[in-house]
Formats: structure tokens, sequence, C-alpha cells
């Protein structure tokens, strides 16, 4: 019997391992690195080791010292969750060798599968060695790993060198691996996986069908199961490929086989040898705790011999602190408060109070919904994510609500990998209510300054008061009876107002307003929105050169463009350095065709979300027609 689990990874699969080990009496132990070491996985922990250093390749990626650690806590087990060395078989040799259980697949198996360019291999499908005209687009892929790192879509030929580049140091930055491989590129098809579950006496569960179509940079923001309107036919032929590819290898443990469904026809992705992220929804759906069963299997005991029969529907959502407006941008900061309505399954590495820092992924939870339908599910989803209490840094919530409610979305012909990149612009407009949210923002400040200085009206008409929130204007000034008149917008009545709540009456309609500010940053949180106030002077130090490139997020200077240097012409698009934030990473790229008058940046150099990395001062229109005559 497994006593001690040491899980070989961090955030919120090391939290959820963690609970399901508390529920079967098992001892947990955390590793951590230096930037880990106030995490709540380290905290939930029942005893944790440090992993000197910051980076993945210091730290997480270093299988000798995970291994180490885990005699040194008295562990019997390890358990890998997911990324990281999950899919590594040196690293399950090395847990074995030390006299650990290793709970995940032979390492046979992971050889056989873990690796997309073998197992492709296994399957009679071959990765392309020469592209042609004909075979564009087609994706650049690392052969180990996933969460959509180390992958491009190339539409140019003469782009791919440059693309097989990035997406190998990408890889071997994250995964330890810098293979990368070709692959058509399907566009706009969806992406079904089958989830396993195999014991070492024969018996296979297909556990059925998952959804993953809607992804941003080829990594997954809401899931669900089981994967909605699959003929019947091409449903079965999944979990018959799936289960077949298992019983080709002797699979052993939770694992998943992933397909791009286009056209009526499945196309094989990979398999990964691991549990995946989405594993919650399947869960769901089928009353079952894939990790317990994981222990279990490890222990050697049996399977039944078919599954529990599934239930209802399970959608799951991840929120990410992240800007889907700028390109997907990471945010770092502090989560000032994270709290979610009842009835949600809520998977998270996060609690109130908690940095997010620049080292890892920017996923902060993982909220999964249960329900007799669909149609319920979403709707409910929609709902807990929409009165959730989340302050901090700028976070995805909004596009997923407006995902989950969209009606494309909410019809399986409209469900593709391609949803994103057909309708971003209208699921990143602001919703609506922002404009009375910074109403309520503007008078829960007056309110807490008059309560700190005083009342502020006087015999004489009052001067209006401004204040402006990402875009909003609010002009209000103080009444007689110590309450307030808003100006602007115009058809709003104050109801009441205080430091922390506002009421206000819009259209015969009373709406409240909960309030929080923040001084770092300067962020106000109105209900369900964040605001940013301007400042009522400029600050001079705001000013910059034009042509000045900042960075967009904190992160590290990973590359500078071959031979860049100070007075090189540059054209507008042409990348000039890669900055690596949160495990992607991320182009600088040339806003105009002109001249590099500065660069600051240099690999290896940490920068802060707004440093100058180099400034491009662009070509007047006589001297850009003079160069190009054409």
């Amino acid at each position: 019997m497994i006593r001690t689990v040491l899980v070989a990874n961090r955030g919120e699969i090391a939290c959820r391992i963690f609970r399901t080990c508390r529920e079967l009496g098992v001892s947990t132990v955390a590793v951590y690195a230096d930037a880990d070491a106030g995490a709540l996985h380290v905290r939930e922990a029942d005893a944790a080791v440090r992993l000197p250093g910051a980076a993945p390749s210091e730290t997480y990626l270093r299988g000798d010292l995970v291994v180490r650690a885990a005699l040194a806590a008295g562990a019997d087990a390890v358990h890998p969750g997911y990324g990281f060395l999950s899919e590594n078989a040196d690293f399950a040799r090395a847990v074995t060798d030390a006299g650990l259980t290793w709970i995940g697949p032979p390492p046979a198996a992971i050889e056989a599968m873990a690796s997309k360019t073998r197992a492709k291999e296994l399957l009679g499908i071959a990765p392309l060695d020469e592209v042609t005209e004909a075979d564009l687009p087609v994706l650049v892929k690392a052969a180990a790993g996933g969460g959509g790192r180390g992958m491009r879509i190339v539409r140019e030929t003469a782009a791919l060198p440059e693309e097989l580049r990035a997406a190998s140091a990408e890889a071997a930055s994250a995964f330890g691996d810098g293979e990368v491989f070709v692959e058509p590129y399907l566009e706009n098809g969806r992406h079904v996986e089958v989830q396993l579950l195999c014991d070492a006496h024969g018996t296979v569960w297909a556990l059925g069908t998952r959804d993953c179509s809607l992804q941003r940079r080829h990594q997954k923001v809401v899931e669900e199961a089981p994967a909605p309107g699959l003929p019947a036919a091409l449903e079965a032929s999944l979990l018959d490929t799936a289960v077949r590819a298992a019983k080709a290898v002797g699979y052993v443990g939770a694992g998943t086989v992933e397909f791009l469904v286009a056209d009526g026809r499945a196309h094989f992705l990979e398999m990964n040898t691991r549990l995946q992220v989405e594993h919650p929804v399947t869960e769901e759906v089928y009353g079952v705790d894939l990790v317990a069963l994981q222990l279990a299997v490890a222990e050697g005991r049996a399977l039944p011999p078919e599954p529990p029969a599934p239930r209802g529907h399970a959608v799951e959502a991840r929120l990410y602190a992240e800007d889907p407006a700028r390109s997907w941008a990471p945010q770092t900061g502090v989560l000032h408060r994270f709290e979610v309505p009842g009835g949600v399954r809520v998977d998270t590495g996060y609690a109130s109070g908690d940095a997010i820092g620049v080292h890892y992924d920017p996923m902060l939870a993982k909220l999964i919904v249960h329900a007799p339908t669909r149609e319920e599910a979403l709707r409910k989803l929609a709902h807990a994510l929409e009165r959730a209490v989340l302050h901090g840094p700028v976070t995805n919530r909004d596009l997923l609500v407006a995902s989950l409610r969209h009606p494309e979305y909410a019809r399986t012909e409209g469900l593709d990998t391609g949803f994103y990149e057909r309708n971003l612009p209208a699921l990143t407009v602001p919703p609506e209510g922002a404009r009375y949210a910074a109403v309520a923002a503007a008078l829960a400040g007056a309110t807490s300054r008059a309560g700190r200085f005083g009342g502020g009206w006087r015999n004489v008409r009052s001067q209006e008061e401004t204040r402006t929130y990402d875009g909003h204007e609010v002009r209000y000034r103080p009444t007689r009876d110590g309450g307030h008149e808003v100006t602007s917008p115009e058809g709003v009545r104050v109801v009441s107002a205080a430091p922390t709540r506002v009421s206000l009456e819009v259209a015969g309609v009373v709406r409240h307003f909960d309030v929080a500010a923040y001084e770092d940053g300067g962020t106000v949180h109105a209900g369900a929105h964040r605001l940013t106030p301007r400042p009522r002077f400029t600050d001079p130090t705001d000013l910059q050169e034009p042509g000045s490139l900042l960075a967009p997020m904190p992160g590290t200077v990973v590359r500078v463009a071959d031979g860049l240097a100070v007075g090189d012409p540059v054209t507008a698009g042409q990348p000039l350095l890669w900055l690596e934030a949160m495990k992607m990473e991320h182009r600088v790229i040339a806003p105009a065709s002109g001249t590099l008058t500065a660069l600051h940046a240099a690999p290896g150099r940490q920068v802060e979300v707004g440093a100058l990395l180099a400034v491009v001062q662009e070509h007047a229109p006589s001297e850009a027609q003079e160069e190009d005559p054409a």
C-alpha cells in the first residue's frame, strides 16, 4: 500500500492530487522552486522539499533532484502530475530504480507514445520531411510535452526555418527536449480526445470523449464531456482506435488519445501518457476519481471489467491571468481576492493574497460544473464565472463568459479550433455595464475621501468632479443632503453610496456594486468589472520617445535577432527580440519601417512590464518613397 506520495509538480495539479491523497489517508510531499516558496501547493502538503533555483530547467525538470527529495522526505511513491517530467521515461525509470512506486505508465509505453514522432511511427503515420507550397499550412510541433508550447503554424515556406528554431527553443525550455517535427495543419477541425484508464491485468477503460476545441495559441481554454454532436459511428471509431493504441504498447495507468476531427473523419494527433488538465470533466460525467484510480492501479489492484455508466454533461473553463485583447499577454501581480460561488468545482493553485509571478503558466484555476444537459451546464458555468470575485491582475473571465454564451459555441456546428480566430474581436468588447461600474468606482472613491477629509458640499454650487476609468468618463457633484448627483453619463440616479458599496438606478432598474480599491497598480473592482483609473495629471515618466518598444509583460529576454545592432534598418513586422514569460515565447516586432536607434535588450536580461527594450525611428514618407520607388 502506498503511504506517502511526492508530487513532482506544482500549482493546481499538485493541489488536486493532494486533495485525493488526503481523502485516501495518504501523506503528501511537495517540491518547490524558490519562486514557489510561498505557493499554495507548498502550504497544503504535509512536507515540502526545496529545489534550489527558479528556472524549470534547474528545478522541476531535474529528475535527480526530485528523486532525492522523495527519498529525503520518506515518500514511497511519486506522482508526476502533468507537464514537466510527466512523460519522461528516464525519470520514470529513475523513480523505480530508487525503490519508489511510479504512479504512471511503464517507461516503455512512455517511450512509445510520449514522443509524438515515435507514436506516429507506431501507427504508420510519417511526419513531413520536406515541406512544399502544396503542403501549406503546416504545424511545427514539439515531440515532447504539450500545452501549446513548442507549436507554430507556418503558412509560408520562407518562414519555416525561423519557426522551427523558435519552436525548438521553446520546447527545450519547457520540457528539456528540443525535438520538433512538422505535420499538416488542418484548419478549423474539432479537437476531440478519449480518456483511457488501464490496469496491469489487461483491463482497458475508454471513458468516453471530450471536446477541447476552444483554444488559444494551441492551448485549451474550454473543455467539455462528452464531445457533443458526434455521429455514433465516428465516436465508436475514436474509442476503438484509442483502445487499440493502448493495447499495442501494453499501457497501464491514465492516458489520453487525441484526434482532430475534420470532414467527418478523425486524424490521430498524439497520445498523452499522463493525466490531462481537462480530466475533471470526465470525472464529473463518470462519477470517478481518476487520481484515486491511478493510485489503485499503481498498487497493482484490478479495475472492474467495465467502467461506470456516464451521466449528464460537464464543462470546464480555464481561468488565466492574461489579457485576451492584447494578444493574450500574461499578467502578474497580487490576487487580492478569489472567491467562487458554491456548487462549482474549483481546481486551483492560488488563494486570496497569493502573488502571480512570471515563471510559470498563467492559469489561475479551472472551474468545472456538471448538469443533466449541455445547455444547463453552459448556463451554470457562465453564471458562476460572472459572479466570481476576482480582484487582482487582468484575467480572461469576461472572455470565458462571452464564449460560453456565444450562439456559435452553443451550436455544435460552430465548435472548432478556429472559434477564437473568428470571434475574438467581438468577444473582447468591454462587457455591458462597464460605464456604470465606473460611476460606482468614482462615487465609492468620493465617499471614502469625504469620510477622511470631511464633507464636500458648499453654499455655492460646487464644481463638477471628473474621474476616468478605462475610457469611461464620470462627472458628478455633491448635493445638499450629503449625497452625489451624476451628470455624466446621463440617466444615472444614485440610490446610495459608501466606500465599499454603491447602488445605482438606471432606466428604473437598481443595480448594486461592491467596490474595492487596491494601491498596487491603482486598480478598482466594482462588481465583476476591473477598472484602471486615469491619473489626473500626466506622469512625466510615462512620456516615451516615439517608436519606443516597451516590454508588454515582465519576463526574460531569450533572444535578439541575429546581428541586430543600433543603426540597422528594420522593416515593419520584423521580429527584433523574443521575451519568455510564463513558459511562452513572445515576439517583439518593429512597429514600422525605419532605423533602430536604441537597443536595451540582451539575452538573459530580466525586464519588468513597460521596460524600454528598443527604439525604432520611423522613416518619413519622403524617405520611404525614395527607398522604394515602386
